[in-house]
């Protein structure tokens, strides 16, 4: 079995599928795609997924608002994260994060929403997942300053070096991979792929972004967590099996601990 750990469902593009969110999460059940982790980009689209989550037992929600995300002008409060937080559904905190790639002119404002967000996620001793691009020193910094290395959490579609991917997993983190390893000029990634540890790496679609090969070009789908995952097992040199077994297992240590 599998876990796509890191996808948005409300975005997707349902018409391929009867309109039927269930129609596209069982494509991805019928080839081994067992749990799924949908990601709230705003404190509305949270609030949604919540309802969602209701008739899905194999879903579940992280709630936050982006690094990127204008519609809100406002920086979220503490206090609306841990009304979010407490719902039966949500297993971690985000995304948030600094992205200086798209832009940099909005960091400080990013650098307080995050710094919320780690605290919300450190009061309910819950993951946190982290969008990070271009950030590298900025990042690990409010990490190291304001992280519950306990609950701890990933960096999710992680693109950065292997000194960023080890100084995180020092702080407890996991590094969660997409398809970008797959691309051609993702060479570099595919080198930290080599170095992280299993034992601390997830798998994710970030669907209905970033398809991988051979699927480029279309939209992004949560079965398609099966290519990244058989990336990771080329990349490596072990079996798909075994990519399989160990990501869900620490899927299931970070974002359920108690059972």
């Amino acid at each position: 079995m599998l876990v796509d750990s890191h996808c948005h469902l409300d975005h997707l593009d349902l018409s391929d599928y009867h309109n039927s969110l269930n129609d596209l999460l069982q494509a991805a059940r019928k080839r081994g795609v067992s749990h799924f982790l949908s990601v709230g980009v705003d404190l509305d689209s949270s609030r949604k997924l919540i309802e969602l989550a209701t008739d899905y037992p194999d879903v579940n929600v992280s709630v936050g608002v982006h690094p990127l995300q204008k519609l809100r002008p406002t920086i979220p409060e503490i206090s609306e994260l841990l009304e979010l937080g407490r719902h039966q559904s949500v297993v971690a905190i985000g995304e948030t994060g600094l992205d200086n790639y798209y832009d940099s002119e909005s960091i400080a404002w990013q650098k307080e929403s995050f710094i919320r967000h780690l605290k919300a996620a450190s009061e309910l001793a819950k993951p946190v997942i982290v969008h990070t691009r271009e950030a590298r020193e900025e990042t690990l910094s409010i990490l190291r300053t304001h992280a519950n290395k306990e609950s701890s959490g990933v960096l999710h579609c992680f693109t950065e070096t292997w000194e960023m991917a080890r100084d995180a997993m020092e702080l407890n983190f996991y590094l969660s991979f997409s398809g970008i390893i797959t691309f051609r000029n993702a060479s570099a990634l595919r080198e930290v792929v080599k170095k992280v540890p299993l034992e601390r790496m997830l798998v994710e679609t970030d669907a209905p972004w970033l398809a991988p090969v051979p699927h480029r070009g279309k939209q992004n789908e949560p079965q398609f967590v099966v290519e990244v995952a058989k990336a990771v097992a080329e990349i490596k040199g072990i079996s798909y099996e075994e990519v399989a077994e160990v990501t869900t297992q620490n899927f299931q240590t970070l974002f359920f601990p108690s059972r």
